[in-house]
């Protein structure tokens, strides 16, 4: 399989396997007009398996965001053909309407308009709670 060479974009690699398509999916990717490569089930020395995301064309994304995902993602900036970035996205803050509240009770059930925003509550063990009713967050 041959996959162009990214002059100026964006890599991210160690996308725990299997878990791409949803990090594509969150990201709108397919909203872009630059080519954008998704590679699944990728040999890794260190995971065994993993996914890798290629996008030819520099965006303004939320990279924390890849950091719920998982901590082991990393990100490449390419500029001029040559990696002159690589970021560890630490864990958000805030994360609104990536993850929803399973408490029925929570006002989030019935006001439907209301973003689902979620707070992180325990940065140790990556737990994070509704900020209206404090349940917590199923990965």
């Amino acid at each position: 399989m041959i996959i162009g060479t990214i002059i100026n974009g964006i890599v991210i690699d160690h996308i725990p396997a299997g878990r791409g398509m949803a990090i594509y999916g969150y990201l709108r990717l397919d909203e872009l007009e630059c080519e954008v490569a998704l590679i699944k089930n990728a040999a890794s020395k260190k995971y065994g398996k993993k996914d890798i995301i290629k996008i030819n064309g520099i965006l303004c994304l939320d990279f924390d965001i890849l950091g719920y995902w998982d901590p082991c993602i990393t990100v490449n900036i390419i500029s001029g053909g040559i990696r002159v970035k690589k970021l560890h996205p630490s864990l958000p803050e805030t994360i609104t309407d990536m993850i929803f509240c399973k408490n029925p009770r929570c006002i989030t059930s019935t006001e439907q308009e209301l973003p689902h925003v979620f707070r992180l509550s325990d940065r140790e063990n990556g737990v994070y709670r509704c900020i209206y009713c404090g349940t917590r967050a199923e990965r």
